[in-house]
This record gives C-alpha cells, sequence and structure tokens, in this order.
C-alpha cells in the first residue's frame, strides 16, 4: 500500500520514476509513513490517543452564584461563574469564566470550609480580573479534589510572620490548633469596598484580599449544601 501511494504521488506530480528527484520523493514519502508507524501506527493515531486519554482525565463542572451578601444588598443581579476542574493525577486545573460582574474591576478568589460568612477557613487562590464587557477568566493549579483540606498541627500558638499589622484586620501572630478541616466550597469578592459601591453593593470591608481590605463577597457556591462543597465531587 505504501508502494501503491508513493507511485500515485509521483504519477500526481507527472514526475518519472527513475530520476534521481523521484528517488528521493520516494524516500521521503517512506520515512514520513515509518515515523508514522513507530508512534503506534498510522500519522494522526497518536494525536487520536491523546485526544482519548484527556477525555478520560476525572472532570467536574459547576457554577458559582451571586453571594448571600450581594443577593441582600440587590446588587449584582444576573452574575454567575462557569467552574471546570480535571484532575491530572498529582495536580488539579481549575478554569473560572465569571460573567455579569462590573468592568474593568479586580476580583479575589478563595477555596472555602463554607460558602456565607463567616466561612470557616479559607485559602487564598489568586485574583480573577474583568474585561469591559464584566467577564473574566482565570486558571488556577493545586489540589481541588476531595482530599482539598487545611491542617495546623497541634498545639498551636506557634508564631506566624506579621505582615499587615494595620486595622481592621492586622495578620494573627500564632496559629490555632486544628486537625484537618475540608475545603470544597469557592467564593470571589471585591478587591475593594470601593469597587462595590461604585456597583451598587454595600461597602463594607472585609479580609479576603491580599492586604485584607477587600469588599464584599460577589460569587460563591452557595448553590452546594454546607457540607457537600462542589469539589467534593472530584474523586480521582
Amino acid at each position: 500500500m505504501l508502494l501503491t501511494s508513493s507511485l500515485n504521488t509521483l504519477k500526481r506530480l507527472s514526475m518519472p520514476l527513475c530520476t534521481p528527484r523521484a528517488l528521493r520523493v520516494l524516500g521521503l514519502i517512506g520515512l514520513l509513513a515509518l515515523i508514522g508507524m513507530s508512534n503506534g501506527g498510522p500519522l494522526g493515531t497518536a494525536a487520536t490517543h491523546e485526544s482519548k486519554r484527556r477525555h478520560k482525565r476525572p472532570r467536574i463542572k459547576f457554577e458559582m452564584v451571586r453571594s448571600a451578601a450581594a443577593e441582600n444588598g440587590n446588587c449584582l443581579e444576573g452574575a454567575s461563574a462557569n467552574v471546570r476542574v480535571t484532575s491530572l493525577g498529582p495536580v488539579e486545573l481549575m478554569n473560572v469564566d465569571v460573567k455579569g460582574l462590573p468592568p474593568n474591576t479586580e476580583f479575589d478568589f478563595f477555596v472555602l470550609q463554607l460558602p456565607n460568612a463567616p466561612f470557616g477557613l479559607a485559602w487564598y487562590q489568586g485574583d480573577i480580573e474583568t474585561d469591559e464587557n464584566g467577564e473574566g477568566r482565570q486558571l488556577f493549579i493545586g489540589r481541588f479534589n476531595i482530599e482539598t483540606f487545611i491542617v495546623a498541627q497541634p498545639p498551636g500558638d506557634q508564631p506566624a510572620p506579621v505582615v499587615h499589622d494595620q486595622p481592621p484586620f492586622p495578620d494573627a501572630s500564632s496559629n490555632p490548633a486544628t486537625e484537618p478541616i475540608h475545603t470544597y466550597h469557592l467564593g470571589l469578592w471585591f478587591n475593594s469596598p470601593q469597587d462595590a459601591v461604585a456597583a451598587g453593593c454595600p461597602g463594607a470591608t472585609t479580609r479576603f484580599n491580599g492586604d485584607h481590605t477587600a469588599g464584599i463577597q460577589a460569587l460563591s457556591t452557595r448553590n452546594f449544601p454546607d457540607l457537600e462543597g462542589p469539589l467534593r465531587q472530584l474523586n480521582p
């Protein structure tokens, strides 16, 4: 079949079979075919296998909704996020797509113990900034599955660095003790109270950004039960 295909190619090119150029073309076609076979079959087979492998990776999809603070403040109507988490084995990829938020605004993203205040334990993941249409996208890499947890091995009161020492929420200088606590919920906060007010939301100051001067929570996974946060669904 390889020889027939090669000869047909030369005929289409109107090339004599016994010339040096024809022999070079035949050799090149044969080399490409051998490379494809060495990768597990005809050309394209390796790419097909990789596509199938990716498709079989454990993954979950879910939505974030307007937070209780935003709903009670009669703001951010129509705001939401689509989240897709894919397990690669040792680590997960979390894609977050937000929409319906104020344009050109920065938000802070957290993994949480509980979706509503007082939230329990929380872990700062990073930032999402919206564009002129109030949409934004971010990729986070970490452990986002049924094993996600926070722990502070007893005894507590171990020293902690105090980086931000100003009110209203200065850093703690030591930690409380806790056995492992799973954190399966997600939350998104305005980076500043001023941004929240500009969006028609309450102007409360909260702890949830890098220097602890954030605005209210904008989106959360409160559409899931407190003890059944969406990250619990991924069990790779």
